[in-house]
């Protein structure tokens, strides 16, 4: 065949192309477990940053988290658990699940050095560039936060983005989400304005208000869900109970 030809150029531009696309295709196949796992260990440093779980080196991430969570759970709005599986709330995808009409409820409980309970809810949401998403702490009363932890895709550095600093995260702390045993969840408003809820209140990141809507109307979203599930745990002035594995297995399906 002439190789000056044009048939010939097309073949062979044809058939590097070909070997290039397969070569690259092996290796996304080949390096995609690794990028996922990579993901889940970012993921899993979210949520225990939002206990004060300080973030472990990348090779003690996965044993680290699994130490404290000990128990993935699906709630319904009812507050009762659907599901107890291993991971079932952690391989929740938040970006798709919060568009749908019946939302998974998804709940990660953990046990701290002392013993003590938290319950992990996770959030996804818009701010000003894109998606903002994060996961809350809530005490065993559930009512009380514990800690929080928010990240982004693309908010503007040193305004919006600080939604991801220690300092804005840490005035979620100790914040009620019942008022005198009704839930108003927490709202983030600029400094000197109230909350017309009674719900208590953080100061919005100066320079980013519509970020600091975002966050506000996520947690609202997200939480509000979660009312019936918190309340059995105590929040509101109700008996205080523990979701428990076992007792997920009962004919009522609810936290005892």
């Amino acid at each position: 065949m002439n190789k000056n030809s044009n048939t010939y150029q097309i073949l062979y531009a044809a058939v590097m192309v070909l070997l290039v696309g397969t070569v690259l295709a092996l290796i996304y196949m080949a390096l995609k477990p690794k990028q996922n796992e990579n993901i889940a260990n970012d993921t899993r440093k979210q949520i225990l940053s939002a206990l004060h779980i300080a973030a472990p080196d990348d090779s003690k991430v996965k044993e680290t988290y699994e130490k404290y969570i000990i128990q993935d759970l699906l709630v319904d709005r009812e507050g009762n658990i659907v599901d107890s599986a291993k991971n079932v709330a952690f391989d929740v995808k938040m970006k798709k699940n919060v568009k749908l009409a019946e939302r998974q409820l998804p709940v990660m409980k953990c046990k701290m050095d002392d013993g003590s309970i938290k319950y992990v809810l996770p959030m996804y949401g818009a701010g000003l560039w894109g998606p903002i998403w994060g996961y809350v702490a809530v005490n065993e009363d559930g009512n009380t936060i514990y800690g929080a932890n928010f990240s982004h895709e693309g908010e503007t550095p040193g305004l919006g983005a600080r939604i991801a600093d220690k300092d804005f995260q840490d005035e979620f702390v100790d914040k009620h989400l019942f008022q005198e045993g009704v839930y108003k969840g927490v709202v983030v408003l600029k400094k000197g304005l109230k909350s017309v809820t009674g719900a208590e209140q953080i100061d919005a990141l100066t320079g980013a208000t519509i970020t600091s809507l975002g966050v506000s109307a996520m947690l609202e979203d997200c939480l509000t869900p979660y009312e019936a599930f918190l309340k059995k745990l105590g929040g509101g002035g109700g008996t205080q109970c523990t979701a428990d594995a076992d007792k997920s297995e009962t004919n009522d399906n609810q936290p005892e």
